[in-house]
């Protein structure tokens, strides 16, 4: 308890996993009697609370618009693609420094990644928002483009690929759920989250990032603790980098009522992209019937995607496996000739 007196836990101030007095619940029971841990988990926590801001980002030009949803251009005079974020944690994981940005590899290898930005997205639903944003917004641009999504954001764009048709010339998924039915045994603790959370998005009209996190910490508490662990014995030179990363991970707008509902129950609970029942404006969904290459990139030690979740795994598209975790797959130490290397050499092969 006496550990705890140095945490900054205050609303408006703490920075931390969120929401921070779940997080320290969760360590508290993780660590159990072994204090040396809980030491050790609370440093890190010190530490990354202590870490300086990241500086400004670099402002990209926004080449198109319709409501909330953006394009901004990264550069690159070679072939576009379009690359979809997750809806959850904000797009700039993909352009997360200068030394570290998936999106500026894209550019150093020959291609045009224009990042869609989703802004605030309620009160629209998934459906909706793909139908009456993502589609239109790349449709506007009135040439030929791959897509590339990262986490939920593939899961959208086999969805755009669907309604858009010929304009979409191949899409590559990176640690992209399809085959929900895959989540296996993590599907009853979602089922739980969401029936001791609906009630209070309902009351508040939106799932705020603070009720959904713990969602995701439930797939893999162990990993959410342990990384504070090893913080605390980390080189100062990488506190930064951790930091910002962290930052990303704990911030989000928050998500309409629909797309939450979508999410827990049509995604995870039914599994309808995976049974081939996931329809947008009366429109099957059915990556099978596409007609153009499909590049599955899978996260081997994916605890957030588990690769059992891949849409490769029912027999569509070409698995490509990587030997990183759902995030480090992007950001990692080895990710330039891990994922963007081959992510380029595909995207470039028209």
């Amino acid at each position: 308890t006496q550990c705890l007196t140095h945490i900054d836990v205050a609303p408006q101030r703490s920075r931390g996993p969120r929401p921070l007095t779940v997080f320290l619940g969760m360590m508290t029971r993780l660590c159990a009697d072994d204090t040396a841990r809980l030491r050790a988990v609370l440093a890190g926590l010190r530490r990354y609370q202590a870490a300086p801001p990241a500086p400004p980002r670099t402002m990209r030009p926004e080449i198109a618009r319709i409501g909330s949803v953006s394009l901004k251009d990264h550069g690159g005079s070679g072939p576009p693609v379009i690359v979809i974020p997750s809806l959850i944690n904000p797009a700039h994981v993909l352009d997360l420094a200068p030394d570290n940005s998936l999106l500026a590899g894209l550019v150093a290898r020959g291609l045009n990644p224009l990042l869609v930005e989703w802004g605030e997205t309620a009160p629209l639903g998934i459906e909706q928002l793909i139908a009456d944003r993502l589609v239109p917004v790349i449709a506007g641009l009135g040439q030929p483009v791959a897509l590339a999504g990262y986490c939920l954001g593939g899961t959208l764009a086999l969805a755009a690929a669907a309604l858009l048709g010929p304009q979409v010339s191949r899409v590559a998924l990176l640690a992209t759920p399809w085959n929900f039915a895959g989540y296996d045994a993590a599907r009853p603790r979602l089922a739980d989250w969401w029936a001791r959370t609906e009630p209070l998005a309902t009351q508040l009209g939106v799932l705020p990032i603070e009720l959904l996190q713990p969602a995701f910490w439930a797939l893999d508490e162990a990993g959410v603790v342990a990384k504070y662990a090893r913080l605390a014995a980390a080189p100062e030179a990488d506190i930064a980098a951790f930091a910002a990363l962290e930052d990303w991970s704990n911030t989000g707008a928050p998500l309409s009522l629909p797309t939450a509902r979508t999410l827990a129950e049509t995604f995870y609970r039914d599994d309808a992209p995976g049974r081939g029942s996931w329809t947008i404006a009366g429109q099957r969904i059915d990556p099978a019937a596409l007609g153009i290459p499909i590049l599955d990139i899978i996260a081997a030690r994916d605890r957030i995607v588990p690769p059992a979740a891949a849409l490769s795994t029912l027999g569509v598209g070409t698995p490509l496996p990587l030997a990183a975790g759902h995030v480090g797959m992007v950001v990692g130490g080895r990710a330039a000739s891990l994922l963007w290397d081959p992510l380029a050499d595909w995207l470039g092969n028209r």
